[in-house]
Parts: structure tokens; C-alpha cells; sequence
């Protein structure tokens, strides 16, 4: 084995500038400049109580998840920690529920890309610029781990220097000093019914909305495992965590609804970066916010491809998964488990047009709470994990704060959370499909514990 690859047989091809800028813009997505238009006309400015709540929940679980990471990191993350904290049923069901998600990311992100790119040349069909932007990251990331963090490392550059230059546009807009802007002050953060137009539930309904932007936070301590010092990797990132979701998140939606009404039909039909430039007179306002989220769904794709593969490789690991996707290439690259998830994801396209229209609509139903699921499984594991450790008498180098009060406020604030989906009609199909999803991943867990059990015992086991 070469001294650059990992016990487990990946390579330690992750640089310190990858891991740092994946940390820093791997929570930024499209629904940053697009959807959250859609938040803020849901709940008016109080939005930004909404995003201020879903951070700091946020915050909370990436410190507990890192406190588990420092000390043992693995690519298989949060799914084997819990496997040791509560039970292989535990770490096999949210595992493979984290790679569904991921794997139907694949094709909603690629027919994203594909749908700008017919925009700019309508002469070529959407598939076939889904298929080829697929490919081609596919082939990447088939290479080696480094070609993942080297592009991930640009299109983070981008989406990065984007947002500073979006709040910069902002603050010169706001005191005045930007002369073509339209708009200035911050009078539209109460002057248009007030700053919770439509009362406390409505900033409730965009808190769940607001949530699923922050998926992809943990992949940092998915993708630190093939850096050369994962601890202090992880570390780093875990402590920039608060500022990132202040500056990225709520400094910019701040601008938003202080130049903006939150009424305005733009924010919704066009999203809220594009309203906000159009009326601070920047020229080419559309081209620009286009460029930049195809650069942030083409990241988004870049990180399900390599997440979604890093997740199944540690399944197959642990024997939850076909024995192939534990195979790694001469450059410690899991092959197999990559081509497994891009199989995946082109199925999902598949019965996208050749299935009925509800079926592929159950399929992302069915995905709709898992990251909320993954967020209680790393509180319930740091909980059970620190438990265990402190009566072997071992030293917590990095530490959850106020533990074990803040870790059971995590647990109950989601349980909550989860309960007040399934009272809504907007979100009751997804938990209702993603609670059948995970049914059937615990059954087939606990018959694969089973197995493993009569196993040991000697016991023929039928086929």
C-alpha cells in the first residue's frame, strides 16, 4: 500500500486548500441565490429568524459530529459512528439512507446544469448536456480523490467570491453610495406590513424549507478522512462553521429583504439574487446569477458523486454493501462504488420518463426528511459515544459545548421539528414517504444482522 493512502485503503490526496474551501462554500448551493427568493415570500423578512434558527441547529450538530471525528476519522462518517453508538441497524439504515439522497441529488442537479446551459444553446437538448456534464464529472471523480478536491476547490473559489462581492454590492447599495442602484436603506424590513407579515407559522413553514440548504456541511468530515491530518482538518472547519452560515447565509439575505420588498413577485419567479442585482442596475444581472448557480449545482453534483460513493465504499466495508464497491483502483480511488451511484442516479432518470409522474415524485418525497434524520442519528451517537468514552476514561480533545443539555435540546428541538412536518400538509407526503423508505432500510438491517449472527453461531444460512 502506498504510504499516501489511508488504513482503509483510499487515498490521502485531499490537499489543506480543498478541505478549508470545501468547508467554507460546501453549505453554499443553488438554493442560496434561487430558492431562498421563495423563503422570504413565505415568511416576509422574519426569514431571517428561519435561517438564524436552521444554522444555529446546524452549528450544534457539526460540533457534536466533529467531536466523533477528531477522534476517530472515517469516510463512512456519521454512518459508522452510529454503528458503534447505537447499533449496526442504526449505522446501516442512515448510511444507506444518505446515499439515496445523495444519489438522487445526481440527476436533480445535472438536468439544473442542463437546463441552463439549452437556455444559452437551444439547439441542444437538456439530456444530452445532463448526460455529458455527468460524464464528465463522473470520469473525474473515477481518477482520482484529488480531481474531486481540485475542482471542488474552484467552484467553491467562485461561489465564494460571488456571495462577498453580492454583499459588498449590497452594503454600498444600502448607505447609498452605489449610483446606478434604484434602492437604498433598510426601510423594507418593516415599511411592507411589518417585519412577520404572516405571523409566527409562516416563519415556522420556512424554517423546514430553510433547513435542506444546509445539507452538505457534513461532507467536510466525509472528505477530511483522505487528507494527511483529518483531525486538524476537521477541527478548522468545525470552528468556521458559525461564521460561514452568518456571512454566506445571513448577511446575505439580510441585503435581500433591506433592498427588496418581500412581496415582490421577482423574488419568488426570479430568486432573490437576481431581483436584488436587477434593482441596484447591474447590467447583465441574469446572465451573472445564471453563471454562478450553474457553477453551484455543478459543485452540488461534484460533491453527491463523491460523497454518495465515499458512503457506499464504507458500507461494503462493513459488509452492508455488494463486496465491489470496496474496490479501489491503483490511485485509491473506490471505482466501483462511483460507478454504483452514477448507475443509481441514471436509474432514477430513467423512471423519470418511463415511470408515472408519481412515482418519480415519491422517489424525492422520499427524501425529503432524511437530513433531518441524519441530524438526530449524530446527536442520539455523540450522546451514546461520549457516554461510552468518558467511562473508559478517555481523554475528548474537542469537546460538544454544554453537553449532555444542548445535545438533548438538539434531539427534542428535531423530534419536534419532525412531528410538526408530519401536522403539515405541505410536508406530510415527505414524511410519510421517507418514514416507509426507512422502515424497509431497518428490515433489511436487522435481517442483515441476523444473518451475521447465525453466521457466527455456524449455523447454515440459506441464500
Amino acid at each position: 500500500m502506498s504510504n499516501t493512502q489511508t488504513s482503509n485503503g483510499l487515498e490521502q490526496g485531499l490537499k489543506p486548500r480543498h478541505v478549508t474551501m470545501l468547508s467554507i462554500a460546501g453549505v453554499i448551493g443553488a438554493g442560496l441565490f434561487v430558492g431562498s427568493g421563495h423563503a422570504i415570500a413565505q415568511a416576509g423578512p422574519a426569514v431571517l429568524l428561519a435561517y438564524a434558527a436552521a444554522g444555529t441547529l446546524v452549528v450544534l450538530v457539526m460540533r457534536m459530529l466533529a467531536e466523533m471525528a477528531v477522534a476517530s476519522p472515517d469516510t463512512g462518517s456519521f454512518s459508522t459512528y452510529a454503528d458503534r453508538a447505537i447499533g449496526h441497524w442504526a449505522g446501516f439504515t442512515i448510511g444507506w439512507l444518505y446515499w439515496w439522497f445523495w444519489v438522487l441529488v445526481i440527476p436533480l442537479e445535472a438536468v439544473a446544469a442542463g437546463t441552463i446551459l439549452h437556455a444559452w444553446f437551444p439547439g441542444t437538448a437538456i439530456w444530452v448536456f445532463t448526460l455529458v456534464i455527468t460524464l464528465l464529472l463522473t470520469a473525474t471523480n473515477l481518477f482520482s480523490v484529488k480531481n474531486y478536491g481540485e475542482f471542488e476547490f474552484w467552484f467553491a473559489l467562485v461561489k465564494v467570491l460571488a456571495i462577498i462581492g453580492f454583499i459588498i454590492l449590497g452594503v454600498l447599495a444600502i448607505f447609498g453610495f452605489l449610483p446606478t442602484s434604484q434602492v437604498s436603506g433598510v426601510s423594507h424590513l418593516v415599511d411592507t406590513i411589518g417585519f412577520m407579515p404572516n405571523g409566527m407559522g409562516a416563519v415556522l413553514a420556512a424554517m423546514l424549507t430553510t433547513m435542506f440548504s444546509f445539507m452538505g456541511t457534513e461532507i467536510v468530515t466525509i472528505a477530511a478522512a483522505e487528507s494527511k491530518d483529518p483531525s486538524k482538518q476537521i477541527t478548522k472547519a468545525t470552528n468556521s462553521v458559525i461564521w460561514r452560515i452568518g456571512l454566506f447565509y445571513l448577511v446575505s439575505i439580510f441585503i435581500v429583504v433591506a433592498l427588496v420588498p418581500w412581496n415582490d413577485p421577482g423574488l419568488a419567479q426570479f430568486g432573490s439574487y437576481q431581483t436584488v442585482l436587477d434593482r441596484m442596475g447591474i447590467p447583465n444581472a441574469k446572465l451573472i446569477v445564471d453563471i454562478v448557480v450553474l457553477i453551484a449545482v455543478t459543485s452540488c453534483l461534484n460533491s453527491a458523486l463523491y460523497t454518495s460513493s465515499r458512503m457506499l465504499y464504507s458500507l461494503s466495508k462493513r459488509g452492508d454493501a455488494p463486496a465491489a464497491a470496496k474496490r479501489t483502483n491503483a490511485a485509491g480511488t473506490p471505482y466501483w462504488a462511483v460507478m454504483m451511484s452514477t448507475g443509481a442516479a441514471f436509474v432514477a432518470v430513467f423512471a423519470n420518463y418511463v415511470a408515472p409522474a408519481a412515482v418519480f415524485e415519491f422517489l424525492l418525497a422520499s427524501s425529503g426528511a432524511i437530513a433531518l434524520l441524519v441530524y438526530l442519528v449524530i446527536a442520539i451517537s455523540q450522546l451514546r459515544m461520549r457516554q461510552k468514552r468518558t467511562a473508559l476514561g478517555e481523554e475528548i480533545s474537542f469537546k460538544m459545548w454544554l453537553f449532555p443539555g444542548l445535545t438533548w435540546a438538539v434531539i427534542v428541538f428535531i423530534v419536534a421539528i419532525l412531528t410538526l412536518m408530519l401536522f403539515q400538509e405541505a410536508h406530510r407526503v415527505e414524511i410519510m414517504a421517507t418514514g416507509l423508505l426507512s422502515i424497509l432500510v431497518v428490515s433489511a438491517g436487522l435481517l442483515v444482522a441476523r444473518r451475521r449472527r447465525i453466521e457466527k453461531l455456524g449455523a447454515p444460512v440459506l441464500s
